[in-house]
């Protein structure tokens, strides 16, 4: 067996039972002295944990643990319901929330006038006591009076519909990477420069957008599945589906 494959398993056991996340493995130095191998190879050894997701590396410190990612089907739900379901505790801080006229972008996607306000609701969503993800989320007022007022600490989804009768049915949904600047860094917990996963949506109810949210995920603690089903043949026809 390779010297870097019996490496990597001796770093994975040592991952999976003596240390927990966010706790530092041995220096590259100090593994090679005591496996008696060579830099190359501890290199690669922990380069492999590290493309997995298993091990992260912060320049000038070292090399750490991971958190194990928490799952989600990309789907219509809200954040509480999901980790729920998922078996995670989940909870919320609000950072802030204000009416104001939005920017045009936000405008333009809940089709609101000039001078239409919004509400904007800035929360940070956390798993069994990690921070996960950052929201930055406007909602249209007319429909939903006194919303402010209320606690925004749980699911919107589910309070919108039990209090207002407004039932999001439907969304459009981009992802896109980003990378974390000094004050999403502070927020989130990790390090200025880590990668994140970006959710851009816009859902409504009925025919009516009432949601434009933003949502930046820590991408060493959250990963997405998607179903993906062909629509069509090789010649272009329509895909039968069978039930």
């Amino acid at each position: 067996m390779p010297k870097h494959v019996q490496l990597r398993e001796i770093l994975e056991a040592l991952v999976t039972r003596e240390l927990g996340p966010d706790r530092a493995i041995p220096s590259e130095r100090e593994l090679m002295v005591e496996y008696g191998v060579s830099r190359m190879t501890v290199r690669e050894a922990i380069g492999q944990l590290v493309a997995e997701g298993r091990l992260y590396r912060v320049r000038g410190k070292g090399t750490f643990v991971a958190a194990p990612r928490v799952d989600s089907m990309l789907e219509l739900t809200s954040f509480t319901e999901d980790m729920r379901r998922r078996g995670h505790e989940p909870s919320t801080v609000v950072l802030r929330s204000v009416e104001l006229v939005p920017p045009l972008v936000v405008r333009r996607a809940l089709r609101l006038g000039p001078s239409d306000t919004a509400y904007r609701i800035e929360r940070l969503r956390i798993a069994d006591g990690i921070p996960m993800a950052l929201e930055d989320g406007w909602y249209v007022a007319e429909p939903l009076p006194g919303l402010l007022d209320r606690d925004l600490s749980g699911s919107l989804y589910t309070m919108l519909a039990r209090t207002y009768g407004v039932v999001i049915d439907g969304a459009k949904q981009s992802l896109r990477s980003e990378i974390a600047d000094a004050q999403t860094a502070r927020i989130l917990g990790c390090p200025v420069g880590a990668p994140l996963l970006v959710l851009d949506r816009t859902s409504s109810a009925g025919t009516k957008p009432v949601e434009r949210i933003v949502s930046w995920y820590r991408g060493d603690r959250y990963q997405v599945h998607i179903d993906l089903a062909r629509l069509s043949g090789p010649d272009g026809t329509p895909w039968q589906r069978s039930r």
